[in-house]
């Protein structure tokens, strides 16, 4: 077994331990919770031994060591439990939130990191000129502006002053690909400004660091285009650290939906985690902060992995 195989392995491994540690942070959060979860379902009304009954009923009677590791079992099972709202199984809740909420970030990922890379290679290959002023300060403005106004400011303009497109985005299992699309394009479009930013900012900064490198230079010296050296020379070499930043807001997409959601009652896992939190239905708020917190933990582990890979120091041991 080679060092790069031992690398990531090492690095799944450090995954799936993480992932056991936060799905614990996870429950002590929740059950950390004021009030009491039974009184808030029952009401006030209901009297001691309806209470203790029912919380004998959801197991809350138990230890709660005990109750996080009948939790953890159920889910490795593929049983994520009931919700206590509906008492529907969760993973019925969860089957069309999830896919409308990674339809939604995987549409704002194809625009923001195709743009984002391309704006940071010009403003890396015109550097210190108006092109590059322009975009950088474009791109901090974006950056200084919460998701919350940016989305806000886009329905101000693209559904009320120009009906473009709707400004909540409804949408159902039986729409077609292109209605689903201008459905969620004012969403999309929030969160592609959001992250195209700073995407951008890194793009741009790992290039200019690389073209100081002397095997930069000696391209420039033989007569190459300055474009053709960032392109096939600067940006293959820079692909580590663009590959993390791209990565950390992949992330940031799947996290920051919750947000976007609610601005525009999308129906996804961040509209439901809002509503289960509102009612207090525990175990889908349980289920839904696991999902996210498994999606973060397997991104941050593919970029690790993909920048090991794009290392040639790795990729070519001595």
């Amino acid at each position: 077994m080679n060092n790069l195989t031992m690398m990531i392995l090492k690095r799944l491994a450090f995954g799936v331990l993480t992932l056991f540690v936060i799905s614990g942070l996870i429950f002590l959060a929740v059950q950390a919770l004021p009030g009491d979860l039974t009184q808030a379902i029952l009401g006030r009304s209901a009297t001691p031994e309806t209470v203790a009954a029912f919380r004998r009923e959801l197991g809350l009677d138990l230890p709660p060591y005990i109750r996080y590791f009948e939790w953890i079992s159920g889910i490795l099972k593929g049983d994520l439990g009931t919700s206590l709202a509906n008492n529907r199984p969760i993973i019925e809740l969860l089957e069309t939130r999830l896919y409308n909420t990674l339809f939604l970030a995987c549409a704002a990922a194809l625009i923001s990191i195709p743009i984002a890379i391309g704006l940071g290679m010009l403003a890396a290959l015109y550097r210190q000129s108006l092109l590059d002023k322009l975009i950088s300060i474009s791109t901090l403005s974006m950056i200084s502006f919460p998701e919350y106004f940016v989305a806000y400011i886009l329905i101000a303009l693209l559904s009320v002053t120009f009906p473009v497109f709707p400004s909540l985005a409804s949408v159902s299992p039986d729409m077609g690909l292109w209605d689903r699309l201008y459905a969620i394009a004012l969403p999309v479009l929030t969160l592609t400004f959001v992250v195209t930013a700073h995407m951008m900012r890194m793009t741009r900064a790992a290039i200019i660091n690389v073209l100081g490198s002397p095997y930069i230079e000696m391209a420039r010296l033989k007569g190459i285009k300055k474009g053709r050296v960032i392109l096939h020379h600067a940006l293959p070499n820079s692909l580590s650290p663009i590959i993390n930043v791209v990565v950390l807001n992949l992330t940031y997409l799947v996290g920051g939906v919750v947000l976007i959601e609610v601005v525009f009652v999308y129906p996804g896992l961040g509209q439901l985690l809002v509503d289960s939190v509102s009612k207090r239905d525990v175990p889908v708020v349980q289920a839904i902060s696991l999902i996210f917190a498994a999606v973060f933990v397997l991104l941050i582990l593919a970029a690790d992995i993909l920048a090991i890979l794009a290392n040639p120091k790795h990729r070519h041991p001595k």
